[in-house]
């Protein structure tokens, strides 16, 4: 891809979003930018800009559906406020025609409930966070989701784990789209090679 052809990447927020599900992949795409990836990354909120997190962080978000640029890349993360928004009409009839007008899918933890209730999981292989299968099974029942699994691409779209596992499928994405030397370097840039000091608790 030329630098003149840039792709637009839109994260969704909403009250009651986890804070890393968008602040990870918001952070690879700013900084696949600064590596070279010709990336333009934006937020936009429902149903107002602004909004409180799942763990009382306040973020003022760059647009509303109302004013919304196009987006190549709609990534949708999840957190508490999925649970009821995922029964709000009104907010799955906005997202539904946004979605689909991107060219990539993608969604981080409950994220995979809003875009599979607006059906873009029907015949998918997808995933989600380990504790919420139950939720996104409910929301989206044509699904066919994977366990164990970091994130899942199924033609173009993309669903991750929980939380931290949005970075994963970021990275994956930026080196998909911009190619593996860019999303190397962005890697290292965020130094996100990560040793938890507890291991890998299953």
């Amino acid at each position: 891809m030329s630098d003149t052809q840039r792709s637009s990447v839109a994260i969704i927020i909403f009250e009651g979003v986890e804070e890393l599900d968008f602040i990870g992949p918001w952070e690879v795409f700013r900084m696949a930018g600064r590596m070279g990836a010709p990336a333009d990354t934006f937020t936009i909120a429902w149903p107002q800009n602004n909004i409180r997190c799942a763990e009382g962080l306040r973020v003022t978000a760059d647009h509303t559906f109302d004013d919304a640029p196009h987006a190549d890349i709609v990534i949708v993360p999840g957190g508490r406020g999925t649970r009821p928004l995922v029964s709000d009409s009104a907010f799955i009839e906005r997202l539904r025609p946004y979605v689909a007008a991107a060219t990539w899918q993608t969604s981080v933890c409950t994220g995979a409930a809003l875009i599979g209730k607006a059906g873009f999981l029907d015949g998918k292989r997808a995933t989600t966070h380990w504790g919420a299968f139950d939720f996104v099974r409910t929301a989206a029942p044509k699904a066919i989701l994977l366990e164990n699994q970091r994130f899942v691409h199924d033609g173009n779209v993309v669903t991750s784990a929980g939380i931290s596992a949005g970075i994963d499928m970021s990275l994956w994405l930026v080196g998909h789209l911009f190619g593996e030397d860019v999303a190397r370097a962005t890697q290292r840039q965020m130094e996100y090679f990560p040793e938890p000091p507890y291991g890998n608790a299953a």
